[in-house]
């Protein structure tokens, strides 16, 4: 399943409306990992869209993937619908990904933006903790981030370069071996962002949820489920990340470059 048409071509060339250098306001999270480029965008997000439609194929035979026409999954793909023609300010590329939202029932609370635009929630964060609208979108924001600054391309040219060192690197790169890469890199499900990545993300995905008109603040009461839920410790898809009190310390740190996004988009609307 596809996202909306609505969320074609002609809006998602809004995006370059925000590239960066166009745009004073917001956050400032630098350039991306200059090692990303080892890993060739394309191919990774070939593989992306490989992963990701396997996952839909496992749900689908498992009949733990929402239909089109469930609420639940039509509120994210409208959620996904405000945000997603933003992301052209942290990603020129962004306009030209095919971009899915599914839903897959699972008492798992997790979600993933997979490199191209691959989306996926489960049940178990959304209904699980009760997520509103604006703690969905700071949620979807964050995941969307990590694939807009690419952080899959940079962890997996790092875990090569950790791994097999920098001279064996590269002669996979000068014989084109791009598959061997992406295998020692791992499964993009399962993969694992660095502290630092997890905070860009953070950051990005408030700027991003502001712009589309959704209350950043709601990080904060997100992050208090969370921490409710775990019993202060992160939930499975965010054991990389930074504790809970740092990463609402982050927020309340960013409200001020991102509330008037928010108020600007808010009276737009």
């Amino acid at each position: 399943m596809s996202l909306n048409r609505s969320l074609g071509a002609g809006l998602l060339a809004l995006g370059l409306l925000f590239a960066p250098g166009l745009q004073a306001e917001g956050v400032d999270v630098g350039k991306p990992s200059t090692l990303r480029k080892l890993v060739p965008a394309a191919q990774l997000e070939s593989q992306a869209n490989q992963e990701y439609r396997q996952l839909l194929q496992e749900a689908q035979a498992k009949n733990t993937l929402v239909s089109a026409d469930h609420p639940q999954l039509k509120r994210l793909r409208a959620i996904g619908q405000q945000i997603i023609p933003y992301a052209g300010r942290f990603n020129k590329d962004a306009s030209r990904w095919k971009w899915e939202i599914n839903l897959i029932s699972s008492k798992e609370a997790n979600a993933f933006c997979m490199p191209g635009g691959k989306i996926a929630f489960y049940t178990g964060l959304v209904d699980g903790l009760k997520l509103t609208d604006d703690e969905v979108a700071v949620v979807m924001g964050h995941e969307i981030a990590h694939a807009l600054r690419e952080h899959a391309r940079a962890r997996i040219a790092k875990s090569q370069l950790t791994q097999m060192g920098a001279n064996l690197l590269g002669h996979f790169i000068g014989d084109g071996q791009y598959t061997s890469l992406f295998q020692l890199g791992g499964n993009l499900l399962t993969l694992k962002f660095s502290r630092n990545d997890e905070t860009e993300a953070d950051v990005v995905g408030l700027e991003l949820a502001a712009r589309a008109a959704y209350d950043p603040r709601a990080g904060i009461s997100l992050w208090q489920k969370m921490e409710a839920a775990n019993d202060g410790a992160p939930p499975q898809w965010l054991s990389t990340h930074p504790a809970g009190d740092n990463r609402i310390k982050e927020i309340e740190a960013q409200l001020p470059l991102v509330m008037p996004l928010y108020e600007q988009a808010r009276r737009k609307r």
